[in-house]
């Protein structure tokens, strides 16, 4: 199992703050890091739940993503089966 563990930031389409993600990656498959990295630099803003399909589209695996929002903590699993 390969675990990949990446912060970046996005802006909230709604009122454009800037948010900061913290996105963790299991996966079989080795994701290499400079594509990785690339992804969530174009990632500019959207979502939370969006921003995490499009992750999961991309990558696979397991992931998790969370984010505090204006007040909010939003973590959202994908491909997970198991909740944790």
């Amino acid at each position: 199992m390969n675990k990949y563990k990446v912060t970046f930031t996005a802006r909230c389409p709604v009122n454009n703050k800037k948010i900061t993600y913290n996105l963790q990656i299991k996966s079989e498959a080795m994701i290499r890091v400079e594509d990785l990295l690339a992804f969530v630099k174009q990632v500019n803003q959207g979502f939370h739940e969006e921003i995490a399909d499009s992750l999961m589209e991309r990558f696979g695996g397991q992931q998790i993503l969370r984010a505090y929002h204006h007040g909010a903590f939003i973590k959202t699993e994908r491909g997970l089966d198991v909740p944790q």
